[in-house]
Formats: structure tokens, C-alpha cells, sequence
């Protein structure tokens, strides 16, 4: 069998694992393992395995992963999207489709510190779905809007996806943070636009809340301090040139200690879940990291990537074809594939496609999040919105999904702007630079 004939055959038994529910790391790292020891032989592959797994592991960049995690985890604990949603519900709530507004700005400043799609919706959906039926907000509206907003959690630095998108391409991760700033910056007021618009039209849906006096609201702005100084070290150190990334993760996760303590908030018990689950998601994304290491390694061998590319290029398709095709495979892979699964699973015949065709990576590593973002809130898995429903056990589910189905067609209109304007994402790292 032809090299190229055994990276098909390996290719389309990972594919059989993955659709029998084998986890994708172990289905990257089996395959990867026995084509190399195919090609190359057991001494070998034995060789390659090692040298990498010991590269990831004393990879000094990755110790931002497990850092920036722990550090979303802080933020779970410590109440801060309460004293968010706090301050921007005095300052929106009064409007039609205020509560909802506020639940957007707030999830998204939020997710800002978690940097977690899943524990955002989690947090927020416990504490704001109550408050949006008390005032007798329509169902699809209100766990719709929650869910949607979750998904700028990944977009708005420091994000989790954007980390392991950089150390896997070996991007820069501080022009990757800087330039998810104006995305998702825009996509929060798009968001919140179409709410205020959607309930001008329709006041029902999201009737009007309690109006505060102003020396109230400007009393509130005290409640974003402490989101606003974590995120101001972490962001600050890094282009300040004062730390590097995994630095400034250790100073992000030594603010949110501080403002836990301050808040009366840090215990024995907030500091072992914290820790356990950022173990758990950590040993998962490492694994994923060694996992398709070997598999990107095996493809190597085969020529099969190669090929691929030549193949694409023979077509002649301009760049806004290939990113046209690229937005429906992502869209069919969310369906199926979870965040990092569909990062991992792409990448070894992507990221050489788009980089051979001169398509900026730091732009791709944005574009990539927002497909993913697009896959949390749509069905059949939508991670988001089945986290969502173990919220509100008693909304139809495909009523979350009718609230989700606007958002998506933002977040898509916001992919196709980036395809045209991609100064959008490139323009301030540039002037960091």
C-alpha cells in the first residue's frame, strides 16, 4: 500500500472511531501512532512519540492553558457576573429588551474572565433567568439571548480557544487576544442592537424593567472594578512588555484570588473544585494537543496534506471560495464535534491551505472562533443551548433554539464582514506593534 493509500485508509478509520464515540484525542492519537509505525517502524514512531509528548509537556506557553482555565474558574466562584449584570442592569434595564441587553453585556464582559463559553451560560443562566421571568419575558427570548451571549466568552480576551489555536500553529497569542477585541466588541453591540430593536417592535417579548435614579447608576459602575483590573493586568502585562502570556495568566489567576479574598469569597471548597475542574479540561486539551501532534506528524509522512493542498490550488479558487467552503464544513463539523475537537480535527489540512494561500493566521484564528461560536448555538448539539436546558428544564428545547436562530445569523453576518473588511481583526494588533 502507497503511502498516500495508507493515510486515506488511516484518515477514514480515525473518522469510524470518532463517529462510534471515541473520544477524538484518542482516535487522533491511535491512528496517528499505528500509521507512523507503519511507515516508519516501532524504533521510530517510539522516537517521535517521545520527543513530543516531552515537547508539550515542557512547552512553557502551555502553562497559560491550565492558568487562564483556573483563572475562569476563580471568576465562576468568586460572584462577579452578579455584580455585572448588576451595574448594566441599573444602566439598560428600563429600556424594552433591557434585562436581555443587560444579560448580553454582562455575559460578555463575563466570559472576558472566564474565557468559558459553557461556564458563562451556566453561571448567568442560573442568575438572570429568573430575573427576566419575573418581569415576563417571552421564553425563546430570554434563554435564546443567554445562551447566544455565552458564545462571546471565547471571542473576548483572554480566551481559552484562541490559546490552544496558538500554541498549536505557534501564533502569537497576544496578537491573537488583541485582535478578538473589535469582533467581539462589534458582535456584543450587534447583539444587543437587534434585542432593543426586535423589543421595540414587539414590547411584549421583552417588556421594560425598573428605572433607577442616576446617582444609583453611577454608584454601580463600582461593581465592573474588579472584572475590569483583572482583565487590565492580564491584557496590560502582556503589550505592556512587562510579562509574557503564561505570565500574565499567573497574574490574572493571582488577581482573582485577590478579588475572591476581598469579596469574602475563597474557601477550601471554592479552591478544590476550582483547581479539580481546571485539571480535568486541562488534561483533556493536552491530550488533544498530543493526539493531533502524532496525527499532523503521520500526515507529514503520507504527503497526503501536500496533496491536498496542490489539489485546492490546482482548482483555482480564489481565497473567498476556499473561506466559503470553509464556513459550511465548520458548520457541519459544530453539528457533530465539540470546540476543540473541531479545532484539532481541521487544522492538520487547513492551516497549511489557508498559510500557502497568503491568508493571515491570526485572522484564520479568529474566523476559526467565531465558526465555533456558531456551532455552540446551533442543532442538533449545541453545546450551549443543551446547557441552556438544564437551566430551564421546563423550556422546549426548540424554543432555545428558536431564540438562538437570530444570533446565529449575526454571528454569520460578522464572519462575512471580516471576509471583507479583515482590518476588523488585523488593525489593532498592527498598531500594538
Amino acid at each position: 500500500m502507497s503511502d498516500q493509500n495508507t493515510g486515506l485508509f488511516a484518515l477514514l478509520i480515525m473518522l469510524v472511531m470518532i463517529l462510534i464515540r471515541v473520544p477524538i484525542a484518542i482516535s487522533m492519537l491511535i491512528t496517528g501512532v499505528a500509521g507512523n509505525v507503519y511507515i516508519q517502524g516501532v524504533e521510530a514512531s517510539l522516537v517521535q512519540f517521545q520527543l513530543l509528548s516531552w515537547e508539550i509537556a515542557t512547552n512553557f506557553i502551555l502553562i497559560a492553558l491550565p492558568l487562564f482555565i483556573w483563572m475562569g474558574q476563580l471568576g465562576y466562584s468568586s460572584g462577579i457576573g452578579k455584580d455585572l449584570y448588576n451595574c448594566f442592569h441599573k444602566w439598560f434595564g428600563h429600556r424594552p429588551g433591557g434585562l436581555a441587553v443587560s444579560s448580553v453585556v454582562s455575559t460578555a464582559s463575563f466570559g472576558a474572565i472566564t474565557g468559558s463559553s459553557v461556564a458563562t451560560v451556566m453561571t448567568m443562566g442560573k442568575m438572570l433567568m429568573p430575573e427576566m421571568r419575573r418581569y415576563r419575558y417571552a421564553n425563546s427570548l430570554a434563554s435564546g439571548s443567554l445562551a447566544s451571549a455565552g458564545v462571546l466568552a471565547i471571542l473576548i480576551p483572554p480566551s481559552v480557544p484562541l490559546v490552544f489555536y496558538g500554541v498549536w500553529t505557534e501564533s502569537s497569542i497576544g496578537d491573537l487576544f488583541i485582535a478578538g477585541v473589535i469582533p467581539g466588541l462589534l458582535l456584543t453591540l450587534m447583539f444587543s442592537v437587534f434585542i432593543w430593536g426586535y423589543c421595540h417592535f414587539k414590547p411584549s417579548l421583552g417588556p421594560p424593567g425598573e428605572k433607577y435614579p442616576f446617582q444609583e447608576k453611577l454608584a454601580s459602575l463600582l461593581n465592573l472594578l474588579p472584572a475590569l483590573c483583572v482583565m487590565i493586568l492580564v491584557l496590560g502585562s502582556i503589550y505592556g512588555g512587562i510579562a509574557t502570556t503564561s505570565e500574565a495568566a499567573a497574574v490574572g489567576v493571582a488577581g482573582m484570588l485577590l478579588v475572591a479574598l476581598a469579596k469574602k469569597r475563597l474557601n477550601r471548597r471554592v479552591l478544590r473544585e476550582s483547581i479539580g475542574e481546571s485539571s480535568k479540561l486541562s488534561s483533556n486539551i493536552f491530550l488533544l494537543l498530543l493526539g493531533g501532534g502524532i496525527f499532523s506528524r503521520f500526515l507529514v509522512q503520507t504527503d497526503l496534506t501536500e496533496i491536498w493542498i496542490q489539489s485546492i490550488s490546482g482548482l483555482g479558487l480564489s481565497p473567498y471560495w476556499v473561506i466559503a467552503a470553509l464556513v459550511l464544513m465548520y458548520l457541519l463539523l459544530g453539528a457533530i464535534i465539540d470546540t476543540f475537537g473541531m479545532i484539532i480535527l481541521t487544522l492538520p489540512f487547513v492551516f497549511p491551505l489557508i498559510t500557502s494561500m497568503g491568508i493571515d493566521r491570526v485572522w484564520f484564528g479568529i474566523f476559526i472562533v467565531l465558526m465555533i461560536e456558531v456551532s455552540l448555538i446551533t442543532p442538533p448539539i449545541g453545546l450551549n443551548v443543551i446547557v441552556m436546558k438544564q437551566v430551564v428544564p421546563d423550556v422546549p428545547l426548540l424554543d432555545i433554539y428558536k431564540g438562538t436562530f437570530p444570533f446565529v445569523l449575526l454571528c454569520l453576518f460578522m464572519v462575512f464582514l471580516l471576509v471583507i473588511f479583515p482590518e476588523i481583526a488585523l488593525w489593532l494588533p498592527s498598531k500594538i506593534h
